[in-house]
């Protein structure tokens, strides 16, 4: 079978990839050196690159509960400070109602959709937080099997955050466990480590607010098939206020 999966691509999903939600344009934005900006940078870069390789993409993130969303999909960040709306597919504006409830993974999508490749269409899934490891492979090995039977070039899109214990500005304020957690999962990242990522502990990514677990794990069971683990750039790492941020593209081995 011809392997039609063309990248993956790592972002994180703070709302201040959004520039209106910071209160400043996007270009005197891009035009400083400060984390949000940085980070910014980097998720319009992975997104272009993934928008060049492929028009259709989906996208993999962590919510409260597991669903799915099909590219009809529009939503708004007006629960997070701008009534910026967004939608999955270049129809989606003139077609679809705007869901205020759409998870934060997808909204982040969409406004990353729209930025770099508003031609492009997206479908979202998102998983529990709490989805178990075995279920969060083999929902990346399934969709990797998915994306393979189909003959036009595929990409996806993983949007995860980890720990958001760092420091005590946090969200989930101070944990003295999370700054070794991380470094753990940034090697892991960094490298394609699909053992590592595996072996993320549920419980201890609860504790730390590691947010992302399922959707790293999903990311692993994606490049299970293949012979080695993938080949990886890193964009982004960093953890602008407290909580840690990946930005990175994700080949598999040939």
């Amino acid at each position: 079978m011809r392997e039609v999966l063309s990248l993956a691509a790592l972002v994180p999903s703070p709302p201040m990839l959004v520039p209106q939600l910071c209160g400043r344009p996007m270009r005197a934005e891009l035009a400083t050196e400060e984390p949000p900006t940085a980070v910014r940078a980097a998720a319009l870069s992975a997104a272009t690159a993934l928008a060049t390789s492929a028009r259709e993409w989906v996208v993999v993130g962590v919510g409260d509960a597991t669903a799915s969303f099909p590219a009809e999909t529009r939503g708004t960040f007006r629960g997070f400070g701008a009534d910026v709306v967004v939608g999955l597919a270049p129809q989606a504006h003139s077609i679809a109602v705007v869901d205020a409830e759409l998870p934060l993974p997808v909204l982040i999508a969409g406004w990353l959709r729209e930025q770099v490749g508003p031609d492009v269409s997206v479908r979202a899934h998102v998983l529990a937080v709490d989805t178990p490891v075995a279920d969060c492979v083999a929902f990346g090995a399934h969709l990797r099997a998915e994306l393979d039977a189909i003959p036009e070039p595929q990409g996806v899109l993983v949007v995860a955050d980890g720990a958001a214990t760092l420091t005590e500005k946090a969200p989930g304020y101070f944990d003295s466990r999370a700054a070794a957690a991380q470094a753990d999962l940034d090697d892991a990242l960094r490298t394609g480590s699909r053992a590592d990522l595996t072996a993320l502990d549920p419980a201890l990514c609860a504790d730390l607010w590691l947010s992302g677990r399922a959707a790293y794990q999903a990311l692993a069971g994606l490049f299970a098939v293949d012979a080695a683990d993938p080949a990886v750039r890193t964009l982004y790492q960093g953890a602008p206020l407290g909580v840690a941020y990946d930005v990175s593209l994700w080949e598999a081995a040939r």
